[in-house]
């Protein structure tokens, strides 16, 4: 099995056994976004040498737009999908085997962990993993230390208070917190009556 062929089965629900021929090729990718995260988190590098080595770590063009501050961590980067104008702050873990989408105008902050790997229940099969992906929407603010769990939707415009463990989706235009994450309030434009 290719990465190419690989990232082609990677979709909601799937599912690779330990030890199977799919759980190579992860190694394999995690190997390599190692090596290109390493590269990120140890030594200064300009926007232009951020945008390549992100557009590395994801096979795909970072817009010139993206912002973050190292260090940043994943264990694939292949399927990390970045909109315009999103910053990404320091010392943040993406686990995107299962898909990461961040709309545009995103801002996630600092330490945000982005999981899409569930591992199975069954402890004979505890080494076997299920992937589901994480959608961030456009004008997202997620803040320092926010947990977000595979399988959930962020809507646009969402705050995600700091702290917080986002098991479910969270509706546009709201804010959430807590562990698990809940609605408090909705987001009012300024200028509008609260």
């Amino acid at each position: 099995m290719t990465v190419e062929e690989y990232l082609r089965e990677m979709k909601p629900g799937y599912r690779v056994t330990a030890g199977s021929e799919a759980h190579q090729v992860m190694h394999e990718m995690a190997q390599n976004a190692i090596r290109v995260t390493m590269e990120i988190n140890n030594r200064y590098h300009t926007h232009e040498e951020l945008l390549a080595l992100m557009s590395e770590l994801t096979g795909t063009e970072i817009d010139e737009s993206f912002g973050m501050f190292p260090p940043f961590y994943t264990d694939c980067g292949r399927n990390i999908h970045i909109g315009k104008n999103v910053f990404i702050n320091a010392g943040c873990k993406f686990q995107d085997q299962g898909g990461i989408y961040i709309g545009d105008g995103t801002l996630i902050g600092h330490n945000a962990v982005v999981a899409t790997i569930n591992h199975r229940e069954d402890p004979a099969r505890r080494g076997d993993m299920e992937f589901q992906p994480v959608y961030i929407g456009k004008n997202v603010w997620i803040g320092a230390n926010v947990t977000i769990l595979p399988g959930v939707t962020i809507g646009d415009g969402a705050v995600i208070a700091a702290g917080a463990v986002v098991t479910k989706n969270i509706p546009e235009n709201t804010v959430a917190a807590g562990v698990p994450a809940k609605y408090l309030r909705s987001i009012k434009a300024e200028g509008q009556e609260k």
